[in-house]
This record gives C-alpha cells, sequence and structure tokens, in this order.
C-alpha cells in the first residue's frame, strides 16, 4: 500500500486506524504494493484488486479470485460484487496458495436502489423453454477464466442505440414477480444493424437457442466476459480472434424477445456486472416505448 492510499484510508476510516497503518508499515518495508479501488462500490460493480507481491489469488465474503501478471508490471484481478449482495462492509483479502491471509483491505458495498420493471409477453413467450444443453453452455461460458488478456480500456459501445432497459432492474412478467434481475443492457437499434465487439477477444459461442436467440459469446480473458443476444444472423465463429469494434452479428429479435433490439452483458469472473463501468450510454426518452426482452438467462 502507498502513502497517499494509507493516508486516505486513516482519514476515511477511522475505526480501522491501526489495521491499516500495520499493513502501510509492513508494506513499506517489504517493497510490496496491495491497493483495492474503489473502496466503496455499489451492487454490481468491480473491485480491482492489485499487488506487487506473490499473492496469486484474493477473497471477499467467500468468493476467491486469480491474480494476473500485468504488463506495466504487478499483478491485478477483478473481484465481482453481485446485484444481490447485502449491502454493507467486507474485507478484501491477499491469499496465499493454502488460503491464508496476506494481507487485506475494507469496503463497502452500497446498495444500488435498482429499479423494477414490468415486461408485457405473449402466452407463446412465457411458455418458451431452452434449447438441449443451452443453459450448460451459457453457463460453462461465463465462468471461463483464460490467462491470456485481450481487454484494453475502454470498451465501446457495440450499436450506437440508446439504452432501454439498463443492469439490475427486478423484473416482473405480465405483473407477475420473477426472482429475476436484468443482467446487462438492452439498447434500441433497428433490425439487422451491425453489431460490434465491445472489446478484443476470442470467440467462444455462437449458437442459435430458444431463449437467448442468435447468440455470440467472447473471452476477453482473466476472468472478463461479454455475450450478445437475439440476433438475426452471425459475422464470425467460434474460435475467432476478434478486435474492439469488429463486426460480430446482427440485431434480430431472436429467442424470447418482443421486438428488435440487443441485449448484451458483461461477466466478471463469472458473475453478472453492470456494463457502465465500461460503457457510458444515454438512456432513451421517456416517453417512447422501449423494446424489451424477458429471457430468465438474462
Amino acid at each position: 500500500m502507498d502513502a497517499s492510499f494509507a493516508v486516505f484510508s486513516l482519514s476515511r476510516y477511522a475505526g480501522n486506524v491501526l489495521h491499516f497503518f500495520l499493513i502501510g508499515i509492513a508494506s513499506a518495508l517489504s517493497g510490496q504494493t496491495f491497493d483495492v479501488t474503489p473502496l466503496t462500490v455499489n451492487q454490481g460493480g468491480v473491485l480491482r484488486v492489485r499487488s506487487s507481491n506473490s499473492a496469486e489469488s484474493a477473497r471477499m465474503n467467500g468468493r476467491v479470485i486469480r491474480l494476473f501478471p500485468q504488463k506495466e508490471g504487478g499483478a491485478l484481478g477483478l473481484m465481482p460484487v453481485p446485484a444481490a449482495e447485502k449491502p454493507g462492509n467486507y474485507k478484501v483479502e491477499l491469499i496465499d496458495k493454502n488460503g491464508n491471509s496476506l494481507q487485506s483491505a475494507a469496503v463497502t458495498v452500497q446498495d444500488a436502489h435498482f429499479p423494477t420493471q414490468n415486461l408485457i409477453i405473449s402466452e407463446e413467450l412465457s411458455k418458451l423453454k431452452p434449447s438441449p444443453g443451452e443453459t450448460e453452455a451459457v453457463a460453462a461460458f461465463k465462468n471461463t477464466v483464460s490467462d491470456m488478456r485481450y481487454w484494453n480500456e475502454p470498451f465501446a459501445a457495440p450499436v450506437s442505440g440508446c439504452l432501454t432497459s439498463p443492469f439490475g432492474v427486478k423484473r416482473l412478467h405480465n405483473g407477475k414477480p420473477t426472482g429475476d434481475y436484468h443482467t446487462g443492457f438492452d439498447q434500441r437499434s433497428p433490425a439487422n444493424g451491425p453489431i460490434r465487439a465491445v472489446a478484443a477477444g476470442v470467440v467462444k459461442i455462437v449458437r442459435e437457442f430458444n431463449l437467448h436467440g442468435g447468440t455470440i459469446a467472447i473471452d476477453h480473458g482473466q476472468g472478463v466476459e461479454s455475450i450478445y443476444l437475439h440476433m438475426s444472423k452471425f459475422a464470425t465463429t467460434e474460435g475467432a480472434i476478434v478486435e474492439k469494434g469488429d463486426v460480430i452479428g446482427y440485431v434480430g429479435s431472436t429467442g424470447r424477445s418482443t421486438a428488435p433490439h440487443l441485449h448484451w452483458g458483461v461477466y466478471v469472473n463469472g458473475v453478472a456486472v453492470n456494463p457502465a463501468q465500461w460503457v457510458q450510454l444515454h438512456a432513451c426518452a421517456a416517453k417512447r416505448k422501449a423494446p424489451r426482452t424477458a429471457s430468465k438467462s438474462e
């Protein structure tokens, strides 16, 4: 931990003065750094864990992530905060291969106050079932953690349309609670408009599914993935390496969808996170009716 971080921690978290002081002294003496940013994060957010020591993993509330060496030096790991994480104070720990804590930092998870959204869907769509193997294939992809880092920031919006449904909204179908929340962004876009990769990566899924519709999934490396749903047609293949901005497919309304649009999401170490941390979009005007998707898998 560097001096500026220690001073910031001391000033903001007076109750942890001794804890952070000892960490700062130990880090200074060893020449090692440990940094977690931000120290306050919303539900659905991502914590960046940086370290210069030999730790290969970090832990928070039972979730363990890998840290990867970076070109600029040190190691970086991305700790996802689920949308359903209970607001409160938590501890992020650097751990060794045996799970022993080496260093720790206090973080606060804030309530994101996600709104509720009612979707009117037809009986036909409400009865739609997943394709054989659809749920398993998508779940396996979301938990992909590969060693190579392809992504760089900033990410790019996959289409140019406005935001019709943000991350985290609590879903109702025809007025009935589903227990689900929206795991990505919906963007308005005309049918057959081009969809572009938000960042460089390896294409892992190019499939037609019953619920997700035309689906492309990209592994950006080191625990970061993106997925794109309801496509009308594809412009890439599984195994292809794509760059940020490459056209990968075209907007449609396949699967459980009521109108042409793009649903896309970002997953970090298997957890859906708010894409607003990676791409900034403007919301559509309230007076215009937004196309909606109502897939449980989203």
